[in-house]
């Protein structure tokens, strides 16, 4: 590790996880629950790993650790949706990251395919899977959007291992 410009410079390796891990924290990001049917009822998982590909066809793309409870359920999905979150919407995100199964304690609707569907997200996407690929330790979904909803409003963030809020720099 060497210190150059004010800045840590350092090879990623299984040793330097921790510090890797920091130095992509850096990157702030929104925050989705992503839900899905399956066969014990609907489930959902906080993530915040998002983007969108392509406007035409219309793709989107999230990651799922492979190591998660969660993940076989996800990785059977055919239709799921994507739930980006607002600013007020901070016990939605803590109740999917305790508890896969949080839908008694949520406002939610059954969509298309039994896909569940939270309600008074600032953006939803209905999808249905299109491709999976290896990412490492996580899969990588894309995703192509059926329906979008979105209102106005300001996102719930991520940074740094802290949620947050927007702050205009106009």
């Amino acid at each position: 590790m060497t210190v150059a410009c004010g800045m840590e410079h350092f090879s990623p390796s299984p040793e330097m996880g921790r510090k890797l891990r920091g130095a992509l924290s850096r990157f702030g990001t929104g925050v989705t629950i992503v839900t899905a049917p399956t066969e014990k009822g609907p489930i959902g998982i906080t993530a915040n790993s998002f983007s969108s590909v392509s406007l035409d066809p219309p793709l989107v793309l999230w990651s799922a650790a492979k190591s998660s409870r969660r993940f076989p359920y996800f990785a059977k999905a055919e239709r799921f949706a994507i739930h980006v979150l607002g600013e007020e919407q901070m016990p939605l995100c803590n109740a999917f990251s305790a508890d896969a199964f949080a839908f008694d304690k949520v406002n939610w609707t059954e969509g298309e395919g039994g896909v569940p569907l939270l309600q008074g997200c600032l953006a939803r996407f209905e999808c249905e899977r299109y491709a999976e690929y290896d990412g490492g330790d996580h899969s990588i979904f894309v995703a192509h959007v059926l329906q979008a909803a979105v209102r106005e409003g300001n996102p719930l963030l991520f940074f740094s291992g802290q949620f947050g809020n927007f702050a205009s720099t106009a």
